[in-house]
């Protein structure tokens, strides 16, 4: 007997081992130097706890380098990354809210000078991850590696 599966469950698998796959080129250290580079005033300043930040910005980081390799199609089929950008802009909007509600509930920010700068941070990082993996993507794709 043959075991039945459905379309979204191929979908899913798929899906599942390409993420696998795109994460291999990711190491653990340059999540942390990405955090480090945009967060490391605040990881120094004693208002926010500093583990928190880190396992946060890495969290983060890894959904928006998925979120760009995903996009990556668009950009191997001619599209350009700006426009790309445009296409998936809710969805990084989105990341990039989650991550700043996540430090404003880690930190104590009072004023609203502060807010808006570890919301570009946040910005910021959740950009940078998404343009690298747009372009590992992209990569893996002209490569054919996919």
């Amino acid at each position: 007997m043959e075991k039945i599966t459905s379309l979204s469950d191929k979908r899913r698998e798929k899906q599942i081992n390409y993420e696998r796959i795109i994460l291999k080129e990711l190491t653990l250290t340059q999540l942390k130097a990405k955090a480090y580079e945009c967060f490391g005033v605040y990881m120094h300043s004693g208002s926010i706890d500093y583990s928190a930040i880190e396992e946060g910005c890495i969290d983060y980081s890894i959904e928006a380098f998925l979120l760009g390799a995903s996009y990556s199609r668009f950009g191997y089929y001619g599209e350009p990354q700006k426009s790309v950008s445009m296409r998936s802009s809710r969805e990084e909007k989105e990341l990039t809210d989650q991550l700043f509600d996540y430090m404003l509930i880690w930190g104590n920010h009072g004023d609203d000078f502060n807010n808006e700068s570890v919301y570009y941070a946040c910005e910021h990082l959740i950009h940078s991850w998404w343009s690298d993996g747009f372009e590992k993507g992209a990569k893996r794709l002209k490569l054919r590696l996919h």
